[in-house]
């Protein structure tokens, strides 16, 4: 197994000086004392705490990129040459009917009050960190006009520098959480949905209460966490005046800026940076049945639940206990992640792998059905950026799985067309884009799709990181009609585990899978014994 080295990462921006490391430390094999960097070591010397996350804060995702035993790409897609399943009613596959443009990706989930997307995919929690505030009108347009779910993340209204708390202390006037709300339901047409995500200090600040009395939402997403990190949320922030008001409005704030200490060391810009952490959270079932009915009773027609890494135990609670409240979804979501921000040894180190994770998830979710009790409807998250990864998820789930929770691969097109924009405007477009042409309708190939979407007087209001967004859910739609195509399978439902093959023996055990030699060789030897 290829092991990433611990002591140097792109991520925290380090490198080792020599070529040769040793596997376990990630040190140099020969130490040399007078080494001028720049290993992790190195400069935890004389940054100590910094090195624990990515950066820099704000301007980059990080994604962990440690190489487990057994991943997706450790199972290959069945196509077939025989029949089609899925086909509307009444019409017989043959080569007029049964071709890709027709496979349907639409798909739905909700207990009882389902939601539709046009494709099978959907945002994670786009919360507090600063590269989802300053790119949430590109990633809200693009997922309304892309007929998808947004989540919006947790902390949102703590940490907004214009956040009004009422006498009780709870959230009286939150202007960012306005906003964001008003750009995705401004061009929502019908899919998708957005949805609020509640943690700890969420439900404190009684930021339930605020979207439900003021914005009037459907659904609300309670969090146990996420496959980047088993700590609550945290941001980073530059200035000690805003260190002071968060940990006034209740955040734990490190390292503490009330303190004289700490503040002669900012002062002397040693200290650069706070950190803002969120409590952890603590679950026991009685009290989720509790939290979901008060939610119900506030209004919400939807809950939601987003979970981690963790392990069987905590996967079986969520699945089981999602049952017997009636979960509208349940994102499992596995390790290594990708985040805005999560300490990255954690990232890389922590939870269970996806595929393992998901693997256990199926399991525990079949488990459930064949006594007779019905599951919720699931969405898996973990490190899906295409459509392949899309349609085996699908698979690997089904047929509890109804949607792909994706990430880092759902914020990039939004800020690539958001650059593309300002380079547009300096004049400084790459070779790589300029190479398409110069102007919005040469380089964007979905350009008049969202102009005849919007229409022609809207299209100008349409950031072009929105129009990206729409471009890769346009891949990844005809990317998954394709590869559905080819396995017969012509909507979501008819997707089944049978379209999969392991292609090692460790994997078919891992996932019950089977592995490609065994796969479907029942149904070959009856053909040659026929």
């Amino acid at each position: 197994m290829n092991l990433q080295q611990p002591n140097a990462n792109d991520a925290t921006r380090t490198a080792n000086r020599s070529r040769n490391v040793s596997p376990m430390s990630g040190l140099c094999t020969r130490c040399v004392d007078g080494c001028r960097g720049n290993c992790e070591v190195f400069k935890a010397t004389f940054r100590g705490r910094e090195l624990l996350y990515p950066g820099p804060f704000g301007s980059i995702t990080a994604g962990g990129d440690k190489n487990y035993p057994v991943d997706y790409s450790h199972l290959n897609i069945h196509g077939y040459a025989l029949g089609a399943k899925g086909l509307p009613a009444g019409q017989v596959g043959d080569p007029d009917t049964a071709r890709f443009p027709n496979v349907s990706t639409e798909t739905s989930y909700g207990w009882d009050k389902k939601i539709k997307m046009k494709v099978p995919i959907f945002t994670g929690a786009l919360g507090s960190t600063e590269i989802a505030r300053k790119n949430w009108e590109h990633f809200a347009v693009g997922a309304a006009i892309s007929g998808v779910t947004i989540v919006c993340g947790e902390n949102v209204c703590g940490i907004d520098p214009e956040l009004e708390l009422g006498s009780n202390k709870l959230v009286k006037k939150a202007p960012d959480m306005d906003r964001r709300i008003a750009l995705y339901k401004k061009y929502h047409q019908g899919y998708g949905e957005i949805l609020v995500q509640m943690n700890v200090e969420d439900t404190r600040l009684g930021v339930a209460e605020y979207i439900i009395d003021k914005h009037k939402l459907d659904t609300i997403e309670l969090k146990w966490g996420q496959g980047a990190k088993c700590i609550g949320g945290e941001i980073k922030v530059s200035s000690l005046e805003r260190a002071l008001e968060l940990q006034k409005r209740g955040y734990i704030v490190t390292p503490d800026p009330s303190d004289p200490v700490v503040q002669a060391a900012f002062k002397e810009t040693a200290i650069k940076e706070f950190e803002r952490h969120s409590r952890l959270g603590f679950i026991g079932e009685q009290e989720f049945y509790a939290e979901v009915n008060r939610l119900r009773k506030l209004g919400f027609k939807r809950i939601t639940l987003k979970t981690g890494a963790y392990g069987l135990r905590e996967l079986a609670m969520a699945i089981k206990w999602s049952s017997k409240a009636k979960i509208d979804l349940l994102t499992i979501d596995g390790a290594p992640g990708g985040t805005g921000m999560s300490p990255w040894r954690m990232m890389e180190e922590w939870g269970m792998p996806s595929l393992y994770l998901h693997a256990a998830a199926y399991e525990f979710s079949k488990k459930l059905a064949d006594k007779g009790e019905r599951v919720p409807d699931i969405a898996f998250a973990g490190g899906f950026s295409s459509e392949d990864g899309v349609f085996k998820a699908l698979a690997m789930g089904a047929p509890f799985v109804k949607a792909i929770c994706m990430g880092r691969a759902l914020m990039i097109p939004g800020m690539v067309g958001k650059n593309i924009e300002h380079w547009i405007k300096d004049n400084d477009l790459p070779k790589t884009v300029s190479e398409f042409g110069n102007t919005v309708e040469e380089i964007f190939v979905n350009y008049e799709d969202v102009k005849k979407q919007v229409g022609s007087s809207e299209i100008k209001n349409i950031p072009l990181g929105a129009i990206g967004i729409y471009s890769y859910s346009n891949k990844i739609k005809v990317g998954l009609q394709q590869l559905m195509a080819g396995a017969r399978c012509f909507n979501v439902d008819s997707v089944t585990r049978n379209e999969l093959m392991s292609l090692t023996e460790e994997c078919a055990k891992v996932t019950g899978i089977p592995y490609l030699m065994d796969s479907y060789r029942e149904e070959a030897m009856k053909i040659l014994n026929s």
